[in-house]
Order: structure tokens, then sequence, then C-alpha cells
């Protein structure tokens, strides 16, 4: 089930790429999306993920663009699922890597790299300028749930990569790439949302960071796509939610 991928956004410099999934589900394994960006033939990744799905990913970009092509691999936070191919990917690509200045000490531990090509995230965020003078933002999202968690946005396309902002877990047999129906689809968020993200003054905050953006698009790195009226529907949820702090004696249990 789209195993090659899908364009999301294209004009004549500029692509923005969901990179499909595994064919078959499996038991016990946190689904994850990829992304890629072209632009005027250089590529950025976007948590490409570990070394489980790498040659299903590094296959599907092959597709779109060769990775002697790829100038950048931007990481949201330390994860296993999204940062332990690092090494591999560094092997198999020039990309310099982008991450957090809080896990450049630590993406070490998933294999031999070089330090020199880790460009470390201040945790105020910044921009990246592409090849056609677009550029990329980073936007702080600080314990949403990792300490050191940027997100990112591509001002050519109005996409915003959220990483585990708006990740979904679907049932087996469940999953889709759009959400089509968002109230159907809160139940596939919460239990997540509430337990993995730090706070609702720390939702807040981040939505108001992204909402001036204007994105059309919101792609968490788990689940489904936001398009269209989706897009203010998850933000005006997210800023709402009681989470991590707020229910931490539910958590506890006491």
């Amino acid at each position: 089930m789209k195993e090659t991928g899908e364009v999301i956004y294209e004009d004549a410099e500029h692509k923005f790429v969901w990179l499909g999934w595994e064919e078959e589900e499996e038991e016990g394994f946190v689904q994850t999306n990829q992304y890629l960006i072209i632009d005027k033939g250089r590529g950025i990744l976007l948590d490409p993920g570990g070394a489980y799905v790498l040659p299903r990913v590094m296959a599907t970009v092959s597709a779109y663009i060769s990775p002697e092509d790829i100038d950048v691999i931007f990481y949201t936070h330390q994860d296993p699922d999204v940062s332990s191919g690092v090494a591999l990917w560094m092997k198999n690509t020039p990309a310099k890597v982008y991450i957090s200045k809080l896990w450049t000490r630590f993406i070490p531990h998933f294999g031999s790299i070089d330090l020199n090509r880790i460009i470390p995230i201040e945790d105020g965020g910044g921009s990246l300028t592409l090849a056609s003078g677009s550029k990329l933002h980073f936007i702080p999202a600080h314990f949403l749930h990792s300490v050191g968690n940027f997100t990112l946005f591509d001002e050519r396309s109005k996409i915003l990569f959220s990483g585990d902002i708006g990740a979904a877990v679907f049932p087996k047999g469940e999953r889709y790439i759009f959400v089509e129906d968002f109230d159907k689809h809160v139940q596939y968020m919460e239990n997540f949302h509430r337990r993995y993200m730090a706070s609702k003054e720390v939702c807040q905050l981040w939505v108001s960071l992204v909402e001036k953006l204007e994105p059309k698009a919101i792609a968490p790195q788990h689940g489904a796509i936001f398009k269209g009226e989706s897009v203010r529907k998850f933000l005006d949820w997210f800023r709402n939610l009681e989470s991590g702090v707020d229910i931490i004696r539910e958590v506890y249990g006491v």
C-alpha cells in the first residue's frame, strides 16, 4: 500500500514527498512517516527513521532523487524511531544533520558518525535557505514530547512537518494517509498526546508559534496528514488538550 510514496506538493522547483509505508502492517511495530523535500534537484530528508526502515525508505527516496543529492537530514528529536539510522544515512549520503543541540552528544551512540557534519539547532530555532531561495524554518517544540524538539515549516509548500505532534496510532487495517473525518481521527491521537505532551501550556505556546505561519498542511511522523479544514481543527484541539503534568495524578494513579 503506497510503497512508492506520494507527492503532496509540487511546483517547477520544489516538491514535498511523503515516502510511503511498509506493505505489511506489523504487530508491535511503531508505524512511521518519512518525508523528502526536493528543491532545485537537492534533497532534504525529514526524520528518515531507524535501521529497520532504511532499506524501504532508501528505495523510495531513490525513485525521486539520487542519495548523493541529499544535502540535509533533519531530525525533530533523538528517539530511535526518528534517528537511530543516522550512521547509515550519513554513510550513504553526503548530508549534514540538523538536530537540537541537546542531542548532538547522544546520537553517536547510534553508530560511527562524522561529528563535523552534525549541525546543532539552538533552542530558539532558526532557518535554512534552500537552492531556490526559499526557506525552511526550525520551530521550537520543546517538551512536545522531547526536551529538545523542533518542528519544521517549509515556506514554499506551506507544509508543517510536526514530528510527534499530531501523531496517531491506528489499529491494524485502519490506516489512511489523509485525515478526512477529524472527529473520528481524534480517538487515534488522544491517548498518545495526553501522555506524551508536557502540558496544556506548552501545547498552547507551540500553537501560537505555528498558527501565524498559516500552514496548509500538517504532516506528522506517525499517523495521517492534516490538510484543509482539518489543520485548523487540529490546532484548536491541541491548544485545549490537557496532558502531561495537567493529568499527573491520574498517571501516578493517586
